[in-house]
This record gives C-alpha cells, structure tokens and sequence, in this order.
C-alpha cells in the first residue's frame, strides 16, 4: 500500500510540474473559457444560428464575443467588409439574407478568424423577417449593382450600341473575388481604384452583352459585393466595317 501511495504522489508531482513549466500560463476560469470556445470553430457557429433562424428571415444582428480581448483588433479588421462595431472584446455586426452583408460573405469573413485562429462566442442578438422589417429601412439600402445597370441602360438612347463601363467597389477586399466574378466581361484595373471597367455591346462587335454584364453583376450581389456600376462613355448606331467596333482611348491607351 505504500509503494501505491508513492506512486499515486509521483504522478500528482508530475502533473504539477507540467503545469509549472507550462510557457502558458492561465487562471482556471480563462483556459476553461478557451476550451469552450474553441470546442466549435465561428463558421459552425454561423451555421448553428443560421440553422435556428426562422424561415424568410430577413436580416440577422450578431455579436462576438471574443476568448482574447488583444485578438479585438486583428478580428474587427479581418470583418471590415461586414462594417463591424467594437466594444472591447465584442464586436457587433449583421447579416442580410437578400443583401449586405450576405450570409455567404459572413461565412467567408469567419473563416478568416477561424484561420489564424481567433477564438470566440458567436450569438444572435435579435432578427427580422421579411414581414417585419420597417420599409423605411428597406428603402434606404443602397440599390444593388444589377438595379443599378439597369438604370444606367434605361437613360441610353435606344440605339446605343457600344458602351464602357465602371464597377467601383466599396472595399478593396472584394478585388479578388470580383475579378473571379466579373471574369466573362474581361474586367481590367484602372489606377490605384478598387473597381474594373469592361466593354458591352447591344448587337455585335467588341464587349459583352448586356444580358452577360448583368449576370455577373448579380452573382456580385448574390456574394454581398457591394459598390457603384456607371457607363462612362456610349456611341449609338455605330456599324464596324472590317473591324469590332470603336476604340476609345483613356490615359494614352486604347480600351
């Protein structure tokens, strides 16, 4: 019996002195903190609430509660696209399930703290379903990117049959992503802007339909890319003649 009670006090030893030499060292309330946190990552977080949202859910008001306030900063940057506010180690910001921030670029800003990995505890703060939200505030939601082509084409003569086009992003983060997007319209930079200018045409000749430019706007919308579409320059009724159509020039080059 004694050689067991020796045996039994090494192994308390051995435990103490892990925890001893341990590089981390936390108050009990704060690794159990961790250990719950990290028990499931922020997308399967996401993905529970959105799991528990009633059905025709219109927008989502969410917090995050952070395991390390130091990681506050790192994590609100990471979520910029979502317009986040901080308070310490909350940060607070939605979801919209037909707009922005869409529930897909949510998923994909999460990811993004999952990644380094932030810890943290994602709850649903309040939502809205269709019915219930205000139309106020539906009326003051900026139009999307394919309402917004739309309105460029309806103030065009009827016979406009070349055009060329802006997207102006509102975030730089949405570069990659746009350009994957946007990529059947042949997008191109233009200076430090974050946005791409493309070509249309109605008939024929050089540029993508009209139909086409407005498919890849909408999958912008569909994703929460939010930003400003503009037609810079249209020529009507132009007809090319052993060629694809008219060439405009911009900072010295031909588009």
């Amino acid at each position: 019996m004694a050689a067991s009670g020796t045996r039994s006090g090494s192994q308390d030893g051995a435990l103490d002195g892990g925890v001893g030499k341990s590089r981390h060292r936390l108050p009990v309330g704060v690794a159990s903190e961790r250990l719950i946190f990290s028990s499931m990552g922020l997308v399967g977080q996401w993905e529970a609430i959105q799991s528990g949202l009633p059905e025709g859910w219109a927008d989502a008001s969410l917090r995050l509660t952070l395991a390390d306030e130091g990681d506050s900063e790192r994590a609100a940057a990471l979520l910029g696209p979502a317009n986040p506010g901080r308070r310490g180690k909350a940060i607070s910001f939605s979801a919209t399930r037909t707009g922005w921030p869409s529930p897909a670029l949510v998923a994909r800003l999460l990811a993004l703290l999952d990644r380094e990995p932030i810890q943290g505890e994602l709850e649903l703060v309040a939502s809205t379903t269709e019915e219930t939200r205000a139309p106020a505030a539906a009326a003051a939601e900026p139009p999307t990117l394919v309402a917004a082509w739309k309105g460029e084409l309806a103030v065009l003569p009827d016979d406009w049959s070349d055009l060329y086009a802006e997207v102006e992003l509102d975030s730089s983060d949405y570069l990659d992503r746009g350009a994957l997007l946007m990529a059947p319209l042949n997008p191109s930079r233009y200076g430090d802007q974050a946005g791409f200018r493309f070509r249309a045409a109605r008939r024929y000749g050089y540029g993508a339909s009209s139909e086409m430019a407005q498919r890849c706007l909408a999958r912008l919308d569909e994703e929460g890319v939010r930003g400003t579409v503009r037609v810079l320059w249209a020529l009507s009724d132009t007809r090319p003649v052993q060629t694809q159509g008219p060439v405009w020039y911009t900072g010295g080059k031909s588009v």
